[in-house]
């Protein structure tokens, strides 16, 4: 039986990253949710489907991504975040330990970092 690729929520409201981040996420191997570009339709796939992951842009336009991180911490589902900003401050509260990327980022920047936090969760599941 084939594997099933991990499924990874793109939550990044600039069009032309959203597109870069999907297309290096598909040339590695992952099934893509999204793009999408609020945190309602963030919150939407969540709740109707099975996500593995997530790349989550900190600033959604006038919107923060902090329900998205919220949601995801809740069902256990590992996320890395994106953004512009360097200061850690700029991460939602409780989640400023939380590996994150800086933009602009590489193809291999960025599948690194999933990959980190795919092989912790799935570490942390063989551990229990």
């Amino acid at each position: 039986m084939a594997e099933v690729a991990p499924r990874i929520l793109v939550v990044e409201d600039e069009g032309l990253v959203a597109m870069v981040v999907e297309e290096t996420l598909l040339d590695a191997g992952y099934d893509v949710a999204g793009p999408v570009d609020t945190t309602a339709k963030a919150l939407a796939l969540i709740s109707n489907g099975r996500i593995d992951g997530a790349v989550l842009d900190v600033n959604l336009g006038t919107e923060r991504v902090d329900p998205v991180a919220h949601r995801l911490a809740a069902k256990a589902i590992p996320f890395v975040f994106a953004t512009g900003y360097a200061a850690v401050e700029t991460l939602p509260e409780g989640f400023r330990d939380r590996i994150t990327i800086l933009k602009p980022y590489t193809a291999a920047q960025l599948q690194n970092a999933l990959g980190r936090v795919l092989t912790e969760k799935d570490e942390g599941e063989t551990a229990k």
